[in-house]
């Protein structure tokens, strides 16, 4: 499998995607391995059923979100270049790049803005945290955290968390302990 991910990838292919993702050679190589053992299909292309077989990202109950950020509007199929692109958001930041984008942050907010509306609800909040922790918590407990979370992250009083006050509470925040998903690499 090694061989096949060397020799399939081009080393210029490489050098384009570690500019333009920041992941090491030796990152994308593994990468490229991965991705072609999900490829059932041998066409150079992942459906979401491929992504479905993942056993982490089947027992996620955001697994859904997750799959769904790798896939543009209307589109059905990656490759490995928009698969890089999507898992490059979520790789970790290091110190001396916060603040040179937010795209990643963007995705992360995606998962939670259900309706698409550019700012998360009470609702929103509540039906993401019920995916998370099933029936394990009460609703009145669920109602307090969301309660709490819109509290402290609304910053203009609509009672929302827009996107900007999202990445003003992840600067306060590591965002590898908010959202784990470094199975993927």
């Amino acid at each position: 499998m090694g061989s096949r991910a060397s020799t399939l990838l081009r080393e210029e292919e490489i050098e384009e995607i570690k500019k333009e993702t920041g992941f090491s050679h030796s990152q994308i190589t593994r990468l490229y391995s991965r991705f072609t053992s999900l490829d059932k299909g041998e066409n150079g292309t992942l459906s979401r059923e491929d992504f479905q077989r993942i056993p982490e990202l089947a027992i996620n109950p955001l697994g859904d979100r997750i799959i769904n950020a790798f896939f543009p509007e209307g589109e059905d199929q990656v490759n490995f270049r928009g698969f890089m692109r999507t898992l490059a958001h979520f790789r970790p930041i290091e110190d001396n790049e916060k603040n040179k984008n937010y795209s990643g942050d963007f995705i992360a907010f995606r998962l939670y803005d259900l309706d698409r509306d550019d700012k998360i609800s009470r609702d929103e909040l509540l039906q993401v945290l019920r995916m998370m922790v099933g029936v394990n918590i009460s609703d009145e407990q669920l109602g307090s955290i969301a309660d709490r979370t819109i509290q402290e992250a609304d910053t203009n009083g609509d009672n929302s968390i827009s996107f900007n006050e999202f990445i003003k509470v992840l600067e306060k925040v590591d965002v590898e302990q908010k959202m784990s998903i470094r199975f993927l690499h």
